[in-house]
C-alpha cells in the first residue's frame, strides 16, 4: 500500500531533511566514485587511499579493484537518491526501503573501513557521517509515522 495525502508542515520538514541528507550522502559517494573509477591515477587521489607511489597506483590489480569499488559507490548513491525522491513524492514504503538500504550500506562500509587500520578512522568518519544522519532521520520518521 502506498501512502499519499496531505502532510503537516512538520512532516514536510522531515521529508526535506531526509532528502537533503540522502542527497548529500549521494553526492559524496559520487565524488568517491569519480576518484576511484576515473581519477585514481592522480597522485592527489591515490594518496588519499593510502598508496605511496605511482607504481603502486598503476598496478593492474589495484586499478581494477578501485574501478570496481567506485561503481559500488555510484550504485549506492543512485539508491540513496532514488529512495529520497520516492519518499519525498509520497511513495514512502518503496522510498524508505530503497533509501534506508542504500544509506545503511554506506554507513556499514564506513564501519568496515575503520577495521582496516588506524589511519582509516578519519576517512570512515567522512564517509559515514552523512549516511548516519540520514539513517537516523529515516528511523525517526519510521518510529513517528505522524511526522512523515
Amino acid at each position: 500500500m502506498v501512502t499519499r495525502g496531505t502532510r503537516s508542515s512538520y512532516s514536510q520538514t522531515m521529508v526535506i531533511l531526509i532528502t537533503i541528507a540522502a542527497t548529500l550522502s549521494a553526492v559524496l559517494h559520487i565524488v568517491i566514485f569519480y576518484w576511484e573509477s576515473y581519477a585514481f591515477s592522480r597522485p592527489t587521489v591515490w594518496h588519499r587511499f593510502g598508496l605511496h607511489s605511482q607504481e603502486e597506483a598503476d598496478q593492474p590489480a589495484v586499478k581494477a579493484l578501485m574501478y570496481n569499488q567506485g561503481y559500488y559507490n555510484l550504485f549506492l548513491a543512485i539508491g540513496a537518491l532514488l529512495g529520497a525522491i520516492l519518499y519525498g513524492v509520497g511513495v514512502q514504503q518503496a522510498g524508505f526501503a530503497i533509501g534506508l538500504f542504500s544509506v545503511a550500506s554506506m554507513l556499514a562500509a564506513a564501519v568496515v573501513l575503520t577495521t582496516t587500520g588506524p589511519g582509516r578512522i578519519k576517512p570512515a568518519i567522512v564517509q559515514g557521517t552523512l549516511p548516519l544522519i540520514t539513517v537516523v532521520l529515516y528511523i525517526v520518521g519510521w518510529l513517528n509515522p505522524g511526522l512523515v
